[in-house]
């Protein structure tokens, strides 16, 4: 999967990006027009833009199937459907399948909040091959993402300035300049994108995707949803449970945590994603180039961000690796088994005083581009977060609560317990504590959580689950590493999804993958 993962106002993505476009005007033309009735425009897909991350025109897939992108209009104000519109960005891919053996259109949320569908569903595609069979395969930019009226905030030099600040503060100077910094950045998003901000929140997205659903010609919403991806189904089941068609959550949101809760999973969540990587390293035939034991190499993990708090070396020129991109770079690599060699491999030239590889995984967390551009994901996942949660953190409320967080990771219980500040003097009022997901008289919705995952810790899978209600969680366990199962590959995994978008084979709840 993408990294575009949710990251409950995390440190490393409280920051934006001001880009060299101007935020879409919300027309006035469309005042009483039903958007459900729109015909839809599809052509051939540009190359993305700098708030989709860059980059060249999707390529067609090996059957020769063409990407095909659109734009659809919905409310600025779902509370005033006929008002202002806005413009979403839609991509899909036509079914392999006959016609009379197409279900319909299956739409993806890769997670975030702030991944753009539009870049990330042609990145995967040929994952999700089998399920093209008898679906298109579509999904989209969420408002204010990518091209769909970007959030804007800071520039690109401004937001390479605020990744090198120090996330995890010593002393009251450096808490101050956190809390300078991080109050810049909400006021710079307050300046350039005041109009968007209300209009943000998972519970907008969700009857987006249901605008959606309608105007692709669909009874019910088919839906595989990622990470944030997960939460915006729930909250979807729960507003529309009579229109949830055959549903997937992989890589599973606990709906029932607050920030703090869900900031505290993550600590130990990464640090147990840590230990297997420790674990794994040393387990191999050959020796293990980062340390002689799992607790040698954390140690020495933690002795280099001790280092790089005083001293940073040199990355990729002229920037530094400073303890918190170095942070930041080892938990991308811990998202997925397959970065483990590249975390290796970084940490061994760090220790040698090159920080090239670390900083490059941080630039791929943030978004960053090798031109210096940052996609739209920072600015979108701090105020898609902010607008959802209501909880507003102060520096001395996270002091008191460190004690907690090193007692969950001593490598990122500091940095995360710091997140919490990301929305404080946010401009616009967090909606609730956590979303509402019950969804009684929905179809069943197949619930994957995976053992190993660092972002959304395995037990978020249950309380999914538990939060849709009797009847319509069926919960499927995958006893694997990283961020996510359907793409592990897993035959397991994949053929009870498969089984069940495919052909409505429910999987008994309870079954276990390995």
């Amino acid at each position: 999967m993408p990294s575009a993962l949710r990251l409950r106002a995390a440190a490393l993505t409280a920051s934006a990006v001001l880009l060299s476009t101007v935020l879409a005007g919300c027309g006035d033309d469309a005042k009483d027009e039903d958007v459900t009735r729109q015909d839809l425009s599809w052509k051939a897909c540009p190359a993305p833009d700098a708030a989709q991350g860059g980059g060249a025109s999707p390529s067609p897939l090996p059957d020769d199937g063409e990407w095909q992108c659109a734009t659809m209009k919905a409310p600025l104000d779902w509370s005033d459907p006929k008002g202002d519109t806005i413009g979403l960005e839609l991509i899909r891919v036509r079914t392999t399948g006959a016609a009379n053996e197409r279900i319909g259109s299956l739409i993806f949320n890769f997670g975030g909040p702030g991944g753009s569908g539009v870049t990330s569903l042609p990145a995967f595609a040929e994952g999700y091959e089998k399920l093209r069979t008898r679906y298109d395969l579509v999904s989209f930019d969420p408002r204010g993402v990518g091209r769909s009226d970007p959030v804007l905030c800071e520039n690109d030099q401004q937001l390479d300035a605020y990744f090198q600040q120090d996330a995890t503060p010593d002393d009251a100077a450096e808490r101050t300049q956190l809390v300078d910094n991080t109050r810049e950045f909400n006021d710079a998003c307050e300046d350039n994108s005041d109009k968007i901000l209300p209009h943000l929140r998972t519970t907008d997205a969700a009857r987006d995707l249901d605008l959606m659903r309608q105007v692709l010609g669909d009874d019910k919403l088919h839906y595989f949803g990622i990470s944030y991806g997960t939460e915006l189904g729930g909250v979807y089941a729960h507003l529309f449970p009579k229109r949830v068609g055959r549903a997937v959550f992989d890589a599973v949101v606990d709906p029932t945590q607050d920030p703090e809760q869900g900031s505290l999973g993550q600590a130990k969540g990464f640090q147990l994603a840590l230990d297997n990587f420790a674990e794994d390293c040393v387990s191999q035939a050959e020796e293990c180039p980062i340390g002689d034991s799992a607790q040698d190499v954390k140690d020495r993990i933690a002795r280099l961000l001790d280092d790089l708090d005083r001293t940073p070396i040199q990355g990729i020129f002229p920037r530094q690796l400073t303890q918190t991109a170095a942070t930041s770079g080892i938990a991308q690599a811990l998202y997925s088994k397959d970065f483990w060699e590249y975390l290796t491999e970084g940490l061994e030239q760090a220790y040698d005083g090159d920080g090239r590889i670390l900083l490059s995984l941080a630039d791929s967390m943030n978004g960053r581009s090798d031109n210096g551009e940052y996609s739209n994901i920072t600015p979108a996942n701090v105020a898609i977060n902010c607008a959802d949660d209501k909880p507003r953190y102060d520096s001395a409320y996270v002091q008191r609560k460190l004690p907690e967080f090193r007692a969950a990771s001593d490598l990122f219980g500091d940095y995360l317990a710091w997140s919490m500040l990301s929305c404080t003097d946010w401009a616009v009022p967090g909606a609730a504590d956590h979303p509402d997901v019950s969804a009684p008289g929905s179809s069943p919705i197949l619930v994957v959580g995976n053992t190993g995952d660092p972002a959304t810790p395995y037990e978020g899978a249950r309380a999914m689950v538990n939060a849709l209600g009797k009847g319509v969680g069926v919960e499927l366990t995958y006893r694997g590493q990283g961020h996510g199962a359907y793409d592990s590959k897993n035959k397991c995994v994949q053929g009870a999804v498969d089984g069940y978008l495919l052909d409505g084979k429910v999987p008994p709840t309870g079954t276990v993958c390995s």
